[in-house]
This record gives structure tokens, C-alpha cells and sequence, in this order.
């Protein structure tokens, strides 16, 4: 064990004197950054993510607009590239911890999500989509799953964007 430290240590101090990037996560800090801002910077996945959704029902096509050209707005327009996340994005958001039972959201229904965004409600849009129909992401029950556009009962959604 001493020795898988210490090379995991010399590999760090290594990557940083040459100039590489290297995430805080790495070098023992926490994964999420809040910048104060109505945003939150992920350094394990390279994003930031919006720090609270959008507050009430959307479907797709409304969620994907939000997110490109609503949100930024909010957030004092000073970055770019706001889009949905994908399906594996949500899912390193939801928290699988033995003991963890969320807190209760607006719309009543326990949400599994980390503790530094907040969920008004347990679906979240994706870009992704399964068999020509968009999907959402499930942080009550930790699964995607394929929503009809006209059934939008609980879904939000949470803009995300690339750091680089």
C-alpha cells in the first residue's frame, strides 16, 4: 500500500512539474467547486453544471433551448456552450452511497443527487435518445428512461458545459 502511494505521489508531482493539468480530484480536493455564481465547476468530469434546475415542468425541445440560450443569461452571460448532458453525465451525479436517502424536492419525491445541485424534481433531461424518443434521468430510482414529448410531468432541466 506505502508503495502504490508513493508512485501515485511521484506520478503527480511529475505530471505538474511539466506542465500537465492535473484535477484537483487528483491531488486529494474535492470534486465540485461552487463559483458563486449559480453554477458549480465538476473537476472529476471537466464540466460545470447549472447549481439548481430550471424550477417547474419543460418538455425536450423547451429544456434543449433553455439550455443553450436561456441559461446563460442567468448566470451574467460570462460563458458559452451551454447544452443538455448526456445520460452518463446525470448518472456520476446520482448518489448510489449505502445509508444516502436524498432530500425530499418540490414536487414532493426523495431525490439521490450530490449535495452541491438542487433538483426540484427527480427527472432530468438528456441529449440522449432511445428509439427515436428523448430521455430523462430517474434521481429517485438511479435509471434512464424514455419519456413521450407530451408527458413532461416532473422533468427539468440541469444545463451543463465543457471547462476546456
Amino acid at each position: 500500500m506505502y508503495r502504490r502511494i508513493v508512485h501515485i505521489v511521484i506520478v503527480l508531482v511529475g505530471a505538474v512539474s511539466i506542465g500537465l493539468p492535473v484535477s484537483p480530484c487528483a491531488l486529494g480536493g474535492q470534486r465540485f467547486t461552487d463559483n458563486g455564481d449559480g453554477t458549480v465547476t465538476d473537476h472529476q468530469l471537466g464540466v460545470m453544471w447549472a447549481k439548481s434546475d430550471n424550477q417547474g415542468d419543460i418538455g425536450w425541445k423547451q429544456a434543449e433551448a433553455y439550455a443553450r440560450y436561456s441559461f446563460g443569461l442567468t448566470v451574467g452571460n460570462q460563458y458559452t456552450n451551454w447544452r443538455l448532458p448526456t445520460l452518463d453525465e446525470l448518472q456520476s451525479l446520482y448518489v448510489t452511497k449505502p445509508g444516502y436517502n436524498g432530500y425530499g424536492t418540490d414536487c414532493g419525491v426523495q431525490t439521490k443527487i450530490v449535495s452541491q445541485i438542487n433538483l426540484s424534481c427527480i427527472l432530468v433531461w438528456s441529449s440522449d435518445e432511445a428509439l427515436g424518443s428523448h430521455m430523462a434521468f430517474n434521481f429517485n430510482i438511479g435509471n434512464p428512461f424514455t419519456v413521450q414529448s407530451y408527458d413532461i410531468s416532473g422533468c427539468r432541466v440541469l444545463p451543463v458545459r465543457n471547462i476546456d
